[in-house]
């Protein structure tokens, strides 16, 4: 009974808030390690977030600045493989990017736009 009081209080106080944790574990997430959205999405679900939080935490994180990232990591990976063939760049810069959390559309964007600049 006193842990339900004592939760009770907590929440009403706002120091519960699963919406503020998801913003900022998926802002976190993002900036701190450079984690996609999907990656954030599955770790926000495994630690059992409501979807509708999960869907705002999502979005609040800044378009243009996430395809820059996306952008900048890309380069940073096919510039470090410069030693292997061009097929085998492109698909372990793809894989390194999914395992970030990109989603593939997004990647094979930021790869042609790499590729068009050699």
């Amino acid at each position: 009974m006193e842990v339900e009081n004592i939760l009770a209080e907590l929440i009403s106080e706002n120091y519960l808030n699963e919406e503020r944790f998801a913003k900022m574990f998926a802002g976190g997430k993002y900036r701190m390690k450079q984690w996609g959205r999907i990656k954030i999405i599955n770790e926000l679900k495994l630690k059992r977030v409501s979807p509708y939080n999960i869907n705002i935490a999502v979005h609040e994180i800044d378009e243009n600045d996430y395809l820059q990232t996306l952008e900048k990591l890309a380069l940073k990976k096919w510039q470090s493989l410069k030693a292997d063939q061009y097929i085998l760049r492109e698909v372990k810069t793809t894989k390194y990017l999914m395992q970030k959390g990109f989603e593939v559309n997004l990647i094979k964007t930021a790869l042609q736009k790499i590729r068009s600049k050699e």
